[in-house]
């Protein structure tokens, strides 16, 4: 179909509307080239250009030809023509004023058709144009990077009565897009790792009856795991430090983050195995890894309730406590402070 309408245009149309094609085709295949370094679409891009300079050059020749014709080819077709010609006759005077022939509606009809077929031929060929430039944007790419995991905003599911009970209290998935940030990564000490699972619940402390309100979030790397928790009871840090002391954590450390107290601590997690098959039946719990936790209160006056920053991984190995730090001054800014009752 292209070809036959290319065969119809005039030289004067057909030439520039390639000059026009085929320098945005090439300039567009050589960025994309230099982009991707993809050689193949560079050798094509480079043909695109040399085709278009090839036309560029065939339009320069018909130009300087239309301006300087032969005098030569002139003069023997003068010579010729005049040659061929029988002796003039007297003629009776015609009547002034052009006669209309019989072709003068044929050649209005292939004027017609000749503009219809250019104006066809600039649409189909700025329509493959358009769709060539606009095909990156709109085609799903061959990049196969994985994807960081984001947290799940379809559906919401109604809150337990707990937290229509508290005061301003903050959502599991409000909690998990504070904690799955771009740089959370690069404050974990791994900056080439992504997400590779983000997830956040609605709970209720355990113990509790359903009266206190606990969200959480969770965010897995392939080194570390990290879990934001907000429980909104009535114990304070101060109180918390003295139970920490009696159970089997280590390492515990009383500090300020943002001027709220906080406490350090370390403590195994637990690891659970259930089996799937006949049966169902799961083995004991188990000792998991050591697991680092940053406890931090909910307001600056300590008034009850606290959010917990935990980070662990499969190996053992735990960052420094600078990345605890770190994070919770990226996460807590997003937890409202707990009003005064």
């Amino acid at each position: 179909m292209l070809g036959f309408l290319l065969r119809l245009l005039p030289f004067w149309v057909r030439e520039p509307l390639l000059i026009a094609v085929g320098s945005v085709l090439g300039v567009r295949i050589m960025y994309l080239a230099v982009r991707d370094h993809d050689r193949v679409a560079a050798g094509l891009g480079v043909v695109f250009l040399v085709f278009t300079a090839i036309r560029v050059y065939a339009v320069i020749r018909a130009l300087r030809a239309r301006r300087n014709p032969s005098p030569t080819a002139s003069a023997d077709g003068a010579a010729v023509d005049a040659a061929a010609q029988p002796q003039a006759q007297p003629q009776p005077q015609a009547e002034t004023g052009p006669r209309p022939g019989p072709d003068t509606p044929k050649k209005k009809e292939e004027e017609h058709n000749a503009w219809g077929q250019a104006f066809a031929a600039v649409a189909v060929f700025g329509a493959l144009a358009a769709a060539l430039w606009l095909a990156p944007r709109f085609t799903p790419s061959d990049d196969n990077t994985p994807r960081p995991a984001s947290c799940s905003g379809g559906t919401h599911e109604e809150l337990p009565k707990a937290f229509k009970d508290t005061p301003r209290p903050v959502t599991g998935e409000e909690l998990c897009k504070a904690l799955n940030r771009p740089e959370l990564a690069k404050l974990l000490g791994t900056p080439e790792e992504t997400a590779t699972t983000a997830s956040s619940s609605n709970n209720t402390a355990p113990l509790t009856d359903g009266k206190v309100a606990e969200p959480e979030a969770e965010v897995t790397f392939d080194t570390y795991t990290v879990n934001v928790s907000a429980t909104y009871n009535k114990l304070s840090i101060d109180q918390y430090v003295k139970l920490m002391k009696f159970g089997d954590e280590k390492d515990i450390k009383t500090l300020t983050v943002l001027g709220r107290p906080a406490v350090l601590a370390s403590d195994h997690t637990m690891r659970l195995e259930i089996n799937l098959g006949s049966g169902g039946s799961g083995g004991p719990v188990e000792e998991g890894p050591l697991a680092r936790t940053l406890s931090v209160a909910l307001d600056r006056n300590d008034r009850g309730g606290y959010c917990e920053i935990t980070v662990w991984s499969t190996s053992g190995a735990l960052p420094n406590d600078s990345a605890l730090l770190d994070i919770a001054e990226k996460v807590l800014p997003r937890i409202p402070e707990r009003p005064v009752r």
